[in-house]
């Protein structure tokens, strides 16, 4: 059993300590698993660590609080469970993926040439455990929100698909070229060899214009940024899938078995990790989703797209991670509870253990970042920026409820919460978040 350090995607082979113990990280070659296995999965987590399920931002499945002789038991029994794990460099596709009949082609194909590519090549031991490539058939649930070192989207020109590829960023990353099937594969694989060229801490970003350039067409293009969905929606031959998403990405194991055996007990099928947090469950007909999205409601599951929680990113923050200085989710839920009804379209909150970041690299409207003085808030940008003011970590929900105090207080009719934070203006802001 190896331990991977810090900043390393945590595999079964390879966990990474954090401060509830150690973390591993894992993705079904199968896109999911059945509910059945869910539940034999959290009843592992339940036995071998502290039970936390979380769904990652990139739809990955993390459990927590292992240690160094039950990490390995917890491996054994998922093989056993006849769950399949990918490995390697993560090539990713959408979660409905040749399932969505609004997609624009199915990228598992391409998924698979890319990583026989990287297979042949033996870029997998060249390259970072960071590096990432995302191929999204385009569809309603779209990839646009996950990081990648390379991406590739689906796009029509009169009756043919080709893909648009972009380097180093989300969906709004300005894409290089357009390609073929074929070209769009060799230009990833020769840019994924780019970047194993810069050693084993390289990643796209660190790729000059003329290097990119030189490996892929320069084209002109843009992609629309999109939230993933929650709710039913329609699949081929009369069935339909339902999304929801865990409340800051966690859930305790005992309430993932109870949603698993509702879907179970409807006919679902498979149970998907998705990203932004969510889960997909397939195989259901339409009332069996509605009623299976009243279940998850009751367990404490995100269902309805207003929820406040879906504008909110919290990592695990104190005490699960070592990092971290503030209860985030502690906060995130508070915060939810008492401030949901300033949480418009426009408006995002990140609250961070510590400076890192991890849970919501981008900027949000508000962020509240753990460290030596308590919690402090960071108007319009992320977690490492610098703070403009601080509150005790314990005080850090009763600040932000000072804020949407005066945000009620202060805002017209007709506007928006981000454009009435612009007005009010940093100091203003931080004066209520500090007063006592």
């Amino acid at each position: 059993m190896t331990f991977s350090r810090r900043g390393a995607c945590p595999a079964l082979s390879a966990p990474m300590q954090t401060g509830d113990g150690l973390l591993v990280r894992l993705n079904p070659v199968a896109g999911g698993v059945s509910p059945n296995a869910l539940i034999g999965l959290c009843e592992s987590a339940a036995r071998h660590g502290n039970g936390i399920m979380e769904v990652t931002a990139r739809g990955s499945l993390q459990l927590r609080g292992l240690t160094a002789e039950s990490a390995p038991l917890l491996a054994a029994e998922v093989d056993r469970l006849g769950i399949v794990v990918r490995t390697g460099i993560p090539v990713e596709t959408g979660p409905l993926a040749g399932l969505d009949p609004q997609e624009i082609a199915d990228p598992r194909p391409l998924a698979e040439r890319i990583r026989a590519g990287v297979k042949a090549a033996d870029l997998g031991n060249r390259l970072g455990p960071k590096v990432s490539v995302v191929i999204d058939g385009g569809g309603r649930l779209s990839m646009d929100t996950v990081l990648a070192d390379v991406r590739l989207v689906a796009e029509r020109q009169g009756a043919e698909v080709f893909w648009r590829l972009a380097v180093g960023g989300d969906g709004t990353t300005s894409p290089l070229a357009s390609l073929p099937e074929l070209a769009a594969a060799d230009a990833t694989l020769a840019i994924l060899a780019a970047i194993a060229a810069l050693g084993r801490e390289g990643r796209a970003r660190d790729l000059t214009p003329e290097r990119l350039a030189s490996l892929a067409l320069a084209s002109n293009g843009s992609q629309d940024r999109s939230s993933v969905p929650l709710g039913i929606f329609p699949l081929a031959e009369s069935q339909y899938a339902l999304t929801i998403a865990l409340p800051f990405g966690s859930m305790p194991a005992e309430t993932l078995i109870a949603l698993a055996n509702a879907a179970a007990s409807l006919g679902a099928s498979e149970i998907r990790f998705a990203p932004r947090r969510t889960l997909l469950v397939l195989g259901l007909s339409e009332p069996a989703c509605a009623e299976l999205r009243s279940a998850a409601a009751s367990l404490g599951f995100v269902t309805d797209p207003a929820d406040p929680r879906t504008k909110i990113a919290a990592c695990p923050g104190a005490p699960a991670c070592a990092s971290g200085h503030i209860a985030t989710r502690k906060i995130a839920e508070e915060i939810a509870k008492e401030a949901g009804d300033i949480f418009d379209p426009t408006f995002s909150l990140h609250v961070s253990g510590c400076a890192k970041g991890c849970a919501y690299p981008a900027e949000a409207s508000l962020t509240l970042t753990g460290g030596e003085k308590g919690a402090g808030l960071v108007v319009s940008g992320t977690a490492k920026g610098l703070p403009a003011a601080y509150t005790p970590g314990y005080e850090a929900a009763r600040g932000f409820g000072r804020v949407a105090k005066l945000l009620r207080n202060q805002r017209r009719p007709g506007e928006t919460t981000a454009s009435c934070l612009a007005r009010l203006g940093e100091t203003r802001i931080a004066a209520a978040f500090h007063q006592g």
